[in-house]
């Protein structure tokens, strides 16, 4: 469904429109408040009359709220819970995910109507255990599914995405505690190389200090180990201590075959496309009479 759509895909946009019908309605007491808290946009620009004769327009107060204008007649329309109004162009008629658009000057959003893991009917969620890093909720129409994030990953609530640790800044979820890996200290000239160490407990995974500081881990592809002496993956051959890292899991004839992968046999009668193209004619010259 297009809802579906909107959820899934993230949508960069620009900015909005600069004059907004005022919200019509009484406000809450519990909105009063918050648009004392909140600031709100200048009261000189917000009006109960169309902007346009035509069009579609955000709330001024309210961040779910939009206005359908149509031959001057304005009717007061509502985003599905969860979303809000995406104010990019005036001609569509969209509502979007939050961490789309900014909500600063217009904070104010209908009651919820949470159900089993979403808070609000649609939107991304974090995961109720706040130690629980890489797993959040992804809720349509009030129905969740739970989707975890790549190894070492975690789910930033600001963006609505999966990201290092470090980028997603929330509690209990740094990289020290996800990774359970500290950096060593080291001086100026090393930490602006970004020095890397080998994962104490996996051969295959790595750390990368970002300027010598913030742990971030990553991993060579099947077959192959991380070897400190060089600060790269390697095969396990050329790794002591990681040499029987992959036994029980791959053979020697597999891992061999990982690293001397047999060429690919090139069929006879394939024909290559200079081969395809035509000689040139041989150039002819005529004597021409004088």
């Amino acid at each position: 469904s297009s809802l579906w759509t909107v959820l899934v895909l993230s949508c960069l946009v620009g900015g909005s429109w600069s004059q907004r019908p005022r919200d019509r309605t009484n406000p809450t007491r519990q909105q009063q408040q918050q648009q004392k808290q909140q600031p709100t946009a200048d009261e000189g620009e917000l009006t109960d009359e169309c902007p346009e004769p035509n069009g579609y327009f955000a709330d001024g107060y309210q961040c779910d709220k939009y206005y359908e204008c149509k031959d001057g007649a304005i009717t007061e329309k509502l985003c599905p819970d969860g979303m809000v109004f995406n104010d990019y162009s005036i001609q569509y008629e969209k509502c979007d995910l939050p961490f789309n658009i900014d909500c600063s000057q217009r904070s104010l959003m209908q009651d919820p109507k949470p159900s089993t893991h979403c808070p609000r009917q649609n939107g991304y969620f974090a995961h109720e255990d706040v130690k629980i890093c890489d797993k959040f909720y992804f809720c349509v129409d009030g129905k969740f599914n739970m989707i975890t994030c790549p190894s070492g990953l975690v789910y930033n609530e600001k963006t609505g995405i999966c990201t290092w640790p470090d980028e997603a800044k929330k509690k209990h979820c740094s990289s020290q505690e996800v990774f359970n890996f500290e950096c060593p200290k080291v001086d100026e000239k090393r930490a602006q190389q970004h020095p890397r160490y080998p994962d104490p407990e996996d051969c295959q995974f790595f750390y990368v200090c970002i300027n010598g500081e913030v742990p971030r881990r990553n991993g060579c592809k099947i077959g192959q180990v991380f070897n400190e002496a060089t600060g790269s993956c390697d095969w396990p051959r050329n790794v002591p201590e990681c040499k029987e890292w992959y036994k029980g899991i791959l053979t020697d004839e597999e891992l061999d075959a990982l690293e001397h992968p047999k060429p690919k046999v090139r069929n006879s009668n394939y024909t290559t496309a200079a081969q395809k193209r035509k000689r040139p004619h041989q150039s002819v010259q005529y004597d021409l009479p004088n």
